[in-house]
């Protein structure tokens, strides 16, 4: 069950690589909740998703790598970095450790994320 669960979230990772929104919304379970560390609060899964998919113009690609992830029954915890390069030329990482809570059926109740943005050519 546990590599099932790492490999759901990773999953989840690839449809945003994808702009697949739907095949995101799909793998969460309907109550889902999610939360950043921008000091926002909590959103629902339509929220952060709809707020994905607004930025996405912007974006001209980015990609998931995941560097760790360690998991126990229902839950995964995991390092990623996504590279993201933007219309205007800007290019960058996010560096974020992500934590996913699973229900008995498998899908996602919860996602907090704590990230930082470094732009290229900064130390990391």
């Amino acid at each position: 069950m546990s590599q099932d669960l790492k490999d759901k979230a990773v999953t989840y990772l690839r449809t945003l690589e994808n702009h697949d929104w739907k095949a995101a919304r799909a793998l969460c379970a309907e109550t889902t909740t999610v939360w950043h560390n921008d000091g926002k609060g909590e959103q629902s899964i339509e929220e952060n998703i709809a707020g994905m998919e607004g930025q996405i113009e912007s974006i001209e690609s980015m990609r998931y790598t995941v560097t760790r992830q360690l998991s126990q029954p229902g839950e995964v915890l995991q390092q990623h970095v996504v590279h993201v390069a933007t219309t205007n030329g800007m290019r960058g990482e996010v560096h974020a450790a992500v934590y996913f809570r699973f229900d008995d059926k498998g899908l996602i109740t919860r996602i907090e994320e704590y990230a930082n943005f470094i732009p290229a050519g900064q130390n990391t």
